[in-house]
């Protein structure tokens, strides 16, 4: 079996699709223009009781820093169903405590800036993060821009949800830092 068809195999049965196979044309338009483009590290599905909550996607931005948030992230998470925007920022913050991020108070402003930022989503809508090391948190909604959290503590709490070794889900966590060097 030739190397191409063993990569579309692996796709097939494993969900995660190699970077081989995505092209420039699959970057959210918030990062189309980027120079240098970020690199599309892996993907995931998120499952509930065999329902897709949503697909992710993450890129990673340029750097040769080993420390993963040194360098800039966009995560991108393409709803399978409708959920309140209010369930994923208390989803949010019940997930920053089991990865141990931020004090009790952190959380607490964290989860009403979520709250008055994050709208209900639809089945087939795409939630789209940007982290930056020490700056803000940028999100967007559908590719338009949505808000932005000014904490600069916030953006580490919320992309260890995914990225962080004491994630709930390690092997989303696995499959989205294919394409990251460790």
């Amino acid at each position: 079996m030739n190397h191409a068809r063993r990569l579309a195999l692996f796709a097939l049965v494993s969900g995660v699709v190699p970077a081989a196979f995505l092209r420039a044309e699959s970057l959210p338009p918030p990062l189309a223009g980027r120079s240098p483009a970020p690199l599309l590290s892996g993907q995931a599905v998120l499952r509930f009781f065999g329902l897709r909550v949503y697909d992710a996607r993450l890129w990673v931005g340029s750097g040769t820093s080993p420390n993963l948030f040194d360098r800039e992230l966009f995560l991108e998470l393409r709803y399978g169903l409708s959920l309140k925007g209010e369930r994923i920022a208390s989803r949010s913050v019940d997930e920053m405590v089991g990865v141990g991020q931020g004090s009790d108070a952190q959380r607490r402003a964290w989860g009403e800036a979520m709250r008055g930022l994050f709208p209900d989503v639809n089945s087939g809508d795409r939630l789209l993060g940007q982290y930056s090391p020490r700056g803000p948190s940028r999100f967007f909604l559908n590719d338009r821009p949505l808000g932005v959290i000014e904490d600069p503590e916030f953006g580490r709490a919320f992309f260890g949800i995914w990225l962080d070794p004491r994630t709930s889900e390690p092997a989303m966590r696995e499959s989205l830092l294919k394409g990251v060097p460790r």
